[in-house]
């Protein structure tokens, strides 16, 4: 009887037939369009859905927000409770019937009597509350006002009062992120979580089949399919938005510009806390690590022939500052051939917001699938599970993107690349098999081979022109260990002298004296602690440099120590 409406509404249906549930808290994408397949597919929004479609054989069907205070689905649900609050202005001397009140308490006091008079009466009721975040807000316990304590104690007695789980009543409390509501609602023995996911392929797919014309086809320089596919992420109503955009304009969308436009939309969406991260270079252009490219180009290969399932849940990727971990992860990201997102701030100074911001993220980046996750200074970044002194906001943003990360639904279609050079401040939950699985470990240059790759990697990178090509020697003696942010350095240094000096080339002599008076900026201890905790950390002895594979692992944990000591 169901099976034309979509999934979740299926299971809300379900847990209600069930006669123990009553109240549902109805979050995700939840400002989208609704698909129903019924004969020809409709599209609905989710009040239109709920209102005549999910609830079409309701007696009353009631709706109710902060600003707008209560409204009806037709005139009889309207009449119905005008009629029932005139006779309660007469019996309490009220005037509600001329000005019904907006704010939450004085509404679910009216509401509370009105429900149990027509549940009595037989009568089928339904109630749909918008933007519940702003009704019962996330709070600690001893900042909750007297306003919101009411409102819940209201919610919460609906959902566990026997009249009401006996009559046929059903209230579904909408909000965007579960994380910006009272806990004690969202974690109440008689309230149901139901999420309302981002549309699949398949979604997308149907939408761009059944509701655009065949002479408006015409705008799409690509494919039903390629174009379904490409708007991974992006709800029903942003995909509208993009082909009445492409109609009204008349301008046609070609693949990049559906890139361009769903970008926007989508870090939009995110307020601001995703940044796509686009890169014209491939695992090619990064100059040394040998090892570790070779490794990445396996996992290439296996993305290329279609085994996504043999990939690790994410990477850690550590080693000294300036050894390119950003970049190799850039390059990487491009040839897999999925988009890369950058993870920004989104903690807040407000009670709540940081974890329902998280909560975003995490529900686009599965939508978005397949896709690439940066988080750079993971150390930082990530929280502790142990963390104290901010009311819990660590903790709890560690548990939703460790429980998240260790989702074997996303193997292969949402990569974690975790960039730090101290592994040793990381959580060890995050580090563990079933999340960050593999540990690449980056190295500057070992050899004379290495340095000149990245010295010639560096100067095609800063687009510097030299007099002489040839490497300083300076560079390829076996004591000198410059970075690859180092050796930019030092050519940026050398660009500088050289257009001072009034020559558009650098000279051979210029370079040399940039070298000489270069002091690299980390301090020797600190690199060479950074370096030992990269050989510590790495899963595999034969991507490391040959002088670090038979190394005593008692010597370097005790070296760790002395060196951690005298950083701190």
């Amino acid at each position: 009887m169901l099976d034309h409406y979509p999934h979740w509404s299926q299971e809300c249906a379900k847990k209600y037939l069930s006669r123990t549930l009553n109240t549902f808290l109805i979050h995700g994408n939840v400002y989208d369009l609704v698909p129903i397949e019924e004969n020809a597919p409709r599209f609905l929004r989710i009040n239109e859905f709920l209102a005549d479609e999910f609830f079409g054989a309701r007696d009353i069907v009631l709706f109710y927000n902060r600003a707008t205070g209560l409204y009806f689905r037709d005139k009889n649900s309207k009449d119905d409770f005008d009629q029932a609050i005139q006779a309660r202005d007469s019996l309490m001397g009220t005037q509600f019937a001329k000005a019904l009140p907006k704010d939450p308490v004085r509404v679910f006091a009216l509401l509370d009597s009105y429900f149990r008079l027509r549940i009595g009466q037989q009568k089928s009721v339904a109630l749909i509350t918008e933007h519940a975040e702003t009704i019962v807000p996330m709070n600690d316990a001893g900042a909750t006002g007297v306003e919101d304590r009411n409102a819940l104690v209201y919610l919460t007695r609906w959902a566990q009062d026997p009249t009401l789980l006996a009559g046929d009543f059903t209230h579904m409390i909408v909000t965007e992120n579960l994380n910006d509501i009272n806990r004690t609602l969202v974690q109440h023995p008689y309230t149901s979580e139901i999420s309302i996911p981002h549309p699949d392929l398949d979604a997308r797919m149907n939408y761009l089949t059944n509701m655009v014309s065949a002479e408006d086809k015409e705008l799409f320089q690509i494919s039903d399919q390629v174009l379904a596919q490409q708007t991974a992420g992006l709800s029903i109503l942003q995909l509208q938005s993009l082909y009445f955009n492409a109609k009204e304009h008349g301008e046609p969308l070609d693949l990049e510009g559906v890139s361009r436009i769903k970008k926007e939309l989508i870090e939009a969406e995110a307020y601001g806390l995703l940044e796509f991260v686009d890169s014209p270079y491939s695992l090619k252009d990064v100059a040394g690590h040998n090892l570790v490219k070779e490794h990445l180009n396996k996992a290439v290969e296996a993305l290329a022939n279609g085994h996504p399932e043999v990939l690790p849940m994410g990477y850690l990727v550590c080693g000294p500052v300036g050894t390119g971990k950003t970049f190799l992860v850039q390059c990487f990201a491009k040839d897999i051939g999925i988009p890369m997102v950058k993870l920004k701030n989104f903690r807040s100074q407000w009670q709540g917001v940081t974890e329902g911001n998280l909560e975003k993220i995490l529900h686009l980046l599965k939508a978005m699938s397949p896709v690439a996750v940066m988080i750079d200074e993971a150390d930082a970044y990530l929280g502790d599970r142990s963390a104290s002194g901010d009311s819990g906001v660590s903790s709890r943003v560690f548990s939703q993107i460790a429980s998240f990360m260790s989702n074997t639904e996303h193997r292969g279609r949402i990569l974690w690349f975790l960039m730090t050079a101290r592994p040793d401040l990381m959580p060890i939950d995050l580090k563990r098999q079933g999340r960050a699985e593999e540990h690449l470990a980056l190295f500057p240059p070992q050899n004379a081979a290495e340095k000149e790759d990245l010295f010639w990697a560096m100067v095609s990178k800063t687009k510097a022109q030299l007099e002489e090509e040839k490497v300083p020697l300076q560079l390829l003696q076996e004591d000198t260990h410059f970075s690859g942010a180092d050796m930019e350095a030092v050519i940026t240094r050398a660009k500088f002298e050289s257009i001072a000096q009034g020559h558009e080339r650098i000279t051979h002599e210029t370079m040399e004296a940039v070298i000489d008076n270069f002091i690299p900026p980390t301090y020797p201890e600190e690199v060479e602690l950074q370096t030992l905790l990269g050989v510590l950390e790495c899963t595999s002895k034969k991507l490391l440099p040959e002088r670090y594979q038979q190394i005593n692992r008692e010597e370097l944990l005790g070296r760790i120590q002395e060196l951690t000591f005298r950083v701190s």
